[in-house]
């Protein structure tokens, strides 16, 4: 499925997802079976200023200690997103061979070198799959990019997705990959993109209501918040068995401290769409890309509240635009997709 045009709280039109930042570039493979994938998203030209930030208990990363503002290289080429746990990291080695046949990347003495930062989440055994990402579906997936609508649901990084795994009886759902941005009047533009395979439920965050999680016994939703409130039993979370991994970009000319801080700010929108979130078994990640295409003066603490939005609305939309997959429902299968998506 291709992103919808929607509306935000305060009435702002949201569009293509992602891919409204100009410069910004999406492709995806979803390996056959349709089980696991990776996502890739390209930062055109001289790419792109990056930051990152990691809260989860189990990450599965590349090349994050580069986006340290104390370190030397400021642009990137491209992030990746990929299923398959650590096995899906050789994915970034597909996007960083794509990358260099076009002479892309960090110029050296000895040619160009791409960079090329990657988050994983855990997929593996969903739905009896035995396959992983590789390479290859690197490769395919940046020679499959484009500027047009992104595709969400069941596709790329969020193919074999999923959320509400608190356990203690409970059974989860189908989640997936979903893209959101803001376009203001000023031409500052924040998106998101984000791939959700969490611990937690997915908490709308205009009402409040669950819109995709732990089920009980009779198959509704048991809504995370209530049971760990009531001291219900739960299952302790295995690390790395779960995470939520997503980028978030904007045309606005940033620092590599300012998104950095960009990525820190974003990262609260897993927060107020997940719950819980950040915890020892999810592996979250945030990267933030700036484009500088925008000739504005940005107030980074602005665009980090924007880009915290779009990301809650990011993963709303990874719920919602999930079908059925694995033997797991999806929320438009048990009617809990909120009005506005309808």
């Amino acid at each position: 499925m291709c992103a919808m045009v929607t509306m935000t709280a305060n009435g702002q039109t949201v569009g293509r997802g992602i891919t409204q930042v100009p410069g910004i570039r999406v492709g995806q493979f979803t390996l056959p079976g349709g089980l696991t994938g990776c996502t890739v998203v390209l930062a055109d030209g001289d790419g792109a200023v990056g930051g990152v930030a990691q809260r989860g208990g189990a990450p599965g990363t590349r090349e994050t200690d580069l986006l340290d503002p104390l370190n030397l290289v400021e642009r990137v080429n491209a992030i990746v997103l990929s299923g398959g746990s650590a096995f899906g990291l050789d994915a970034a080695q597909g996007v960083t061979m794509y990358l260099e046949e076009r002479n892309i990347g960090f110029k050296t003495n000895a040619g160009v070198v791409p960079i090329v930062p990657a988050a994983i989440l855990f997929d593996l055994g969903f739905g009896g799959n035995k396959v992983r990402p590789t390479a290859d579906c690197g490769y395919k997936a940046a020679g499959a990019a484009t500027s047009g609508p992104v595709a969400e649901g069941n596709v790329g990084a969020g193919a074999g997705a999923t959320v509400g795994k608190i356990g203690g009886g409970r059974m989860p759902m189908k989640s997936g990959l979903g893209s959101a941005a803001i376009l203001l009047p000023s031409g500052l533009i924040v998106g998101a993109i984000v791939a959700v395979n969490a611990v937690g439920d997915v908490i709308d965050p205009f009402n409040g209501a669950v819109v995709a999680g732990a089920r009980d016994a009779s198959g509704k939703l048991a809504d995370a918040r209530t049971v760990l409130r009531t001291g219900a039993q739960t299952t302790t979370a295995r690390p790395g068995e779960h995470t939520t991994i997503g980028v978030v970009a904007t045309n606005a000319k940033l620092t590599k401290a300012q998104a950095s801080r960009m990525a820190l700010m974003a990262d609260d929108g897993l927060a107020r769409a997940l719950f819980p979130s950040h915890t020892l078994g999810d592996g979250d990640t945030v990267f933030a890309l700036a484009t500088g295409r925008w000739n504005g003066n940005p107030d980074v603490s602005n665009v980090g509240a924007l880009a915290a939005d779009m990301m809650a609305e990011a993963i709303v939309r990874a719920a919602v635009m999930a079908k059925r997959s694995g033997g797991l429902p999806a929320a438009s299968d048990i009617g809990t997709v909120p009005a506005r998506f309808r």
